[in-house]
């Protein structure tokens, strides 16, 4: 079974990538063969600060490292450096109807929004389409909202192949159900765009602030709260604390007794323990660059080997070889 998956490096990455992409790819690097990559062609259709982008693909190599990810087993690279994928791109367009990118949600979505948009926003889909099938990728985890990208994945290569013979293999995505929306500090999906993160690596201060700064409700410490299970604090301590002490904390908030004060304060040193030995490690890769910029090199060799195959048989069927 071969897993894809790919993050955008569009901004420091905070426990939203963490608990919704992250953590699950982690955990899939033992159940299968593993291709990872930073998705820096992507950032271009809304990032444009060419520094920013350099500096956040080695942040988003540094924090995967850290957090767990195995270069010996997973294959991790850097999506610009396979230049199939843009050659396959331009194949797969060739099989895509116009009214299949309309009706995609991202493009929809900022249209409706006022947010500009340009054509590498609209053909998006065709991009994330060769991502997958330039690997022979059998299995797509993705949030819901991205389902619908490896569906349209899944058209294009059978309309590729009922067209030309049998060339791609056809995805399945696989949907994260249980992470699929991680509560910013306003109460909404945590999203950079939202200015709502708590991020993995922060410095401790700042992070400590944001946290005791959520906002609750004006009940007293003595009052019962029945709906303690919805309080944004309880949702993120699950996340980030033992089972055990977050439905203490749960319970206490649910009975009465429990200031928000202390709730938020556990919160702040839960998340600050979970992430206390991926901190160390990632401080020791910031001094060690060079590893970090060869497990990139070397898992872009390793991904340009399948990719290679892949468009040339994509080439050869369709004739231009």
């Amino acid at each position: 079974m071969r897993i894809l998956s790919g993050i955008q490096p569009s901004g420091t990455l905070h426990l939203g990538n963490y608990f919704g992409m992250m953590l699950p790819a982690l955990e899939l690097q033992e159940q299968g063969d593993a291709y990872y990559f930073i998705a820096d062609y992507h950032s271009m259709t809304s990032l444009f600060d060419a520094d920013a982008r350099r500096k956040n693909s080695l942040d988003v190599a540094l924090d995967f490292l850290a957090c767990g990810l195995d270069p010996k087993r997973t294959v991790f690279f850097r999506q610009s450096d396979v230049p199939e994928v843009p050659e396959l791109t331009w194949l797969l367009m060739t099989m895509t109807p116009m009214g299949l990118l309309e009706r995609c949600h991202s493009f929809k979505d900022k249209s409706a929004r006022g947010i500009p948009v340009n054509a590498g926003l609209f053909t998006y889909p065709v991009l994330m389409a060769a991502d997958i099938l330039i690997y022979d990728s059998n299995v797509v985890p993705v949030g819901q909202d991205q389902k619908q990208h490896v569906e349209v994945t899944r058209d294009i290569a059978i309309k590729f192949n009922e067209q030309y013979g049998e060339t791609f293999v056809i995805p399945e995505p696989r949907i994260r159900e249980a992470t699929a929306k991680v509560p910013g500090v306003d109460g909404g999906k945590m999203s950079k765009s939202y200015g709502n993160t708590i991020d993995i690596f922060g410095e401790e201060k700042p992070l400590r602030k944001r946290i005791m700064g959520i906002v609750m409700d004006s009940r007293t410490p003595d009052e019962p709260k029945p709906d303690a299970d919805q309080n944004l604090a309880v949702q993120l301590l699950r996340l980030v604390a033992p089972p055990d002490v977050a439905q203490d904390y749960e319970d206490r908030l649910r009975a009465g007794g429990l200031g928000y004060g202390d709730l938020k304060k556990k919160l702040f040193e839960c998340y600050w323990a979970c992430f206390e030995e991926p901190r160390k490690r990632r401080a020791e890769l910031v001094q060690n660059l060079d590893h970090v910029h060869e497990v990139l090199r070397g898992g872009a060799e390793r991904a340009r080997a399948v990719a290679t195959k892949v468009l040339d048989r994509a080439k050869r069927n369709c004739g231009l070889v």
